[in-house]
């Protein structure tokens, strides 16, 4: 700045010199004096008016969306959508059926997509999408696409718009739960369209000229729906059609208003003036026509674009301003609420209101309306670990929803859903439902039926489901021999043997706080400790194990898959949530843990992709990066960090938690280092913000690390706040020699749920150097089994 205005002031005087020979010296300071001032003023007023001012400004949707099958820097998309949404709004830069249906480095839009996408490995369902074009009548997905420039594209989160150069027509969308609105800015032109693509796998659409409306339904899907399933959607237009045809695949049908086929749609034209605005009102329901009627009635009303966008606006700073943060970088603030945002999407609302104001679902699993409430589109495998306890700090009424919704679930297909999409999806392992289950009532959190949930986890200890990721895949040999062998031809047996451990524990904490027979709470706590089995002493790392006992062979620490989910032994090793002290006592105590956990970021990041037979997109993330076998792309090992806590060496966590903030993440296209799943990997950089994590779901227990910002203030949903402070923090100064809690001195590495829910200030004390006393001694450890059995 100071460089530019030397040189604007040096141009003025050498212009005053020249051009104005005679001016007289009193005049020339005037001029001086008002030049100054004209830059003072254009300077204040460009910080004012660019300056974000409330939490939804900091929020990129695109963070992330720079992201292909072989690299992920997030696999997200921009989705225009509210908080928690039945449906998200899209841009579609691939083709239909293509998982990476908005990729940022793509030249071509394709249509303007509602989706209901967790994943683009798990693809979409009930999608369709709304095109305008201009000139022609094209309808085909691959002529009517149109060049844009991210340079003309507006993201966020409750509105985004975009100039589709081709079309010469400006697009915005503006979304509600249920519903949304587009306008369509169009040049003169005699031959306007606008197209409706219903999709394939079963579609269907009707015109209804005299009252400016299109209907259909989209069956389309990847899976895990029932027979019958439809999304049925409405389309309400404010102009006159005077051309309308409906088509189907690639023919134009010009004799019919009307169409069932494998693949549908629609297209009506006008005639329009030099920027005028034709609007577009859309709703839709999983369960009638009538429904996706009642919920365009209710969301949108008779609210205009503007209206609808201020109301989404409204409803998204509500939800981020929860969490205040101050005292941070622009693009600190920019990734913490852009993070914020991916973890306020997922699970979906899959429900509706009936005409009776009724909470009512259509049911991904046996196809049936049905009463309450239904979320969908999450994979526990990666949520259990840091959304879920997410929900239960901040939104406990939402997850009692959620309770109830999985209760519904176990009613209408008799198991819990481990990947739900928007059935059960036969993807990853584990039974992790169990964590989030007793998460939610350890955490205080009622209003559901816990006696059915109970039932329903521990069937799922005792059979394999219908896909192998519900049930217990392997269960059979898990509780006769305590583990899954490596050589019974069941994929990820050690994975599936320490997630199921760690699953037993929670059953146990929960079984013993509803009063379940001691036998019962007994069984379950000695299952936890299979973890034990896979351990080898003579490499200190968990490995696959044959039925007879012995461990295979030959064993590679680094080979990916093979006996563990997307990772090595370095990364599932540390799969002991509930007794890390237990895993430390097998390896020799906690010198030789804090060294092995030494060792997973000072290992050069070698790899054997054998098992995949390629280089897997997770392999890829953790070697570009440059922190040995760490692999934070991917979910295995995001807690690992913290567990120098229970080894006497906090200020290591604190370092690492750092590195790991400033290095993998930032609020653009690339901005993460791997998937981000579900708000998971966005949860974790939200938990460390805050200066703690939950290490153990299941347990009342955060772990500290060390604070982001220097002031956050959480606003509970009794309305109690707790201020996170730190007032010295900044890039090298985040090593806590003290913690208080309301004045009073906190020693220990961890703090309690119920210490935070009731507010007060949480006050952290950093140096630019560590503190080799604080926190080093058994007292301040966090939960662990074995230390508890100790007492």
């Amino acid at each position: 700045m100071q460089n530019r205005f030397r040189c604007v002031l040096l141009l003025h005087i050498y212009s005053c010199r020249h051009s104005m020979g005679t001016i007289k010296l009193t005049d020339y300071m005037r001029s001086i004096v008002c030049l100054l001032l004209t830059i003072f003023y254009v300077h204040s007023f460009a910080q004012t008016t660019q300056s974000p001012v409330e939490p939804v400004d900091y929020v990129n949707p695109l963070m992330g969306t720079d992201s292909r099958i072989d690299l992920s820097n997030g696999n997200t998309y921009p989705a225009i959508a509210l908080p928690w949404g039945m449906n998200f709004w899209v841009p579609q830069t691939n083709h239909n059926g293509d998982g990476w249906t908005y990729q940022y480095s793509a030249e071509k839009i394709r249509g303007f997509k509602q989706t209901h996408q967790p994943s683009p490995w798990i693809n979409d369902y009930g999608q369709f999408s709304i095109m305008p074009v201009t000139k022609k009548m094209i309808f085909d997905q691959e002529k009517r696409g149109s060049w844009f420039s991210h340079k003309t594209e507006r993201s966020t989160p409750y509105y985004y718009s975009v100039y589709l150069a081709d079309a010469d027509v400006t697009t915005e969308i503006t979304p509600t739960e249920r519903a949304a609105q587009l306008r369509f800015t169009f040049p003169a032109c005699d031959s306007s369209f606008i197209v409706i693509d219903a999709f394939n796998k079963g579609s269907y659409i009707k015109i209804i000229p005299g009252e400016r409306k299109i209907i259909g339904y989209s069956s389309a899907n990847s899976g895990g729906v029932p027979a019958g399933f439809k999304n049925y959607f409405v389309v309400y237009f404010d102009k006159d059609f005077t051309i309308a045809h409906t088509w189907h695949d690639k023919t134009l049908a010009t004799d019919t208003l009307e169409y069932q086929a494998d693949h549908t749609g629609a297209i009506v034209g006008f005639k329009t003036k030099k920027g005028e605005q034709v609007h577009i009102r859309t709703a839709s329901s999983f369960i009638s026509f009538d429904q996706a009627e009642l919920n365009a009635q209710r969301e949108l009303g008779n609210d205009s674009f503007d209206a609808i966008c201020k109301k989404g606006r409204q409803a998204w700073n509500h939800e981020l301003g929860r969490l205040l943060a101050e005292g941070g970088t622009p693009d600190q603030l920019q990734t913490f609420y852009s993070c914020l945002y991916r973890v306020m999407l997922f699970p979906r609302k899959f429900y509706e209101y009936n005409k009776a104001n009724e909470i009512v679902h259509y049911s991904p699993y046996n196809g049936q309306v049905l009463p309450g409430y239904m979320f969908t589109d999450n994979g526990f495998w990666d949520t259990f670990r840091a959304v879920f306890p997410f929900l239960t700090l901040m939104y406990p009424s939402l997850n009692s929803q959620i309770m109830q919704g999985l209760v519904n679930t176990y009613k209408e297909s008799g198991w819990l859903p481990e990947w739900a999409s928007p059935g059960h999806r036969d993807c990853m392992v584990g039974s992790n439902s169990a964590s989030l289950i007793a998460d939610s009532y350890m955490k205080g959190i009622r209003g559901y039926d816990i006696n059915t949930l109970y039932e329903a986890i521990v069937k799922n200890t005792e059979q394999e489901g219908p896909l192998s990721s519900v049930g217990r895949k392997g269960v059979q040999y898990y509780n006769q021999l305590g583990y899954v062998p490596y050589d019974v031809k069941i994929n990820e047996n050690a994975a599936r043997t320490l997630e199921y451990a760690y699953d037993d524990f929670t059953i146990s904490q929960l079984a013993k706080a509803i009063s379940r027979p001691k036998e019962e709470v007994e069984r379950f706590a000695h299952r936890s400790m299979n973890y034990r089995n896979l351990f080898d002493p003579s490499t200190l790392l968990m490995r696959g194990k044959n039925k007879d006992g012995n461990f295979q062979s030959p064993f590679n620490p680094f080979k990916w898959g093979d006996a563990f989910t997307e990772g090595n032994s370095w990364h599932y090793t540390w799969s002991v949530f509930h007794d890390v002290q237990g895993l430390a006592n097998l390896m020799g105590g906690n010198k030789m843990f804090a060294r092995m956990l030494d060792s997973v970021f000072a290992l050069p990041p070698v790899f054997d992709e054998s098992y995949y037979g390629g280089v897997i997109h997770e392999i890829r993330e953790m070697q570009i990066m440059n922190m040995g076998q760490y692999a934070h792309g991917n979910q295995p090992i995001q807690h690992m960090i913290y567990l120098y806590n229970y080894a006497g060496q906090p200020w290591k966590t604190q370092y690492w938690i750092r590195q790991v903030m400033n290095k993998l993440y930032h609020a653009a296209p690339d901005g993460y280092c791997g998937d981000e799943d579900n708000g998971q990997t966005s949860a974790w950089y939200i938990f460390s913000a805050m200066g703690f994590y939950p290490v153990c779901p299941g347990t009342t227990q955060y772990v500290f690390g060390t604070p982001l910002f220097r002031k956050m203030i959480l606003t509970f949903e009794d309305g109690k706040k707790l201020v996170i402070q730190a007032p010295a923090t900044d890039k090298n100064t985040y090593y806590i020699h003290n913690i208080s809690l309301n004045g009073v001195v906190h020693p220990k590495n961890w703090i309690d749920h119920s210490q935070l829910q009731k507010g007060g200030i949480l006050l952290y004390d950093v140096k630019d150097k560590p503190s080799y006393t604080r926190g080093t001694t058994p007292a301040a450890y966090p939960f662990s089994v074995t230390q508890a059995l100790a007492r």
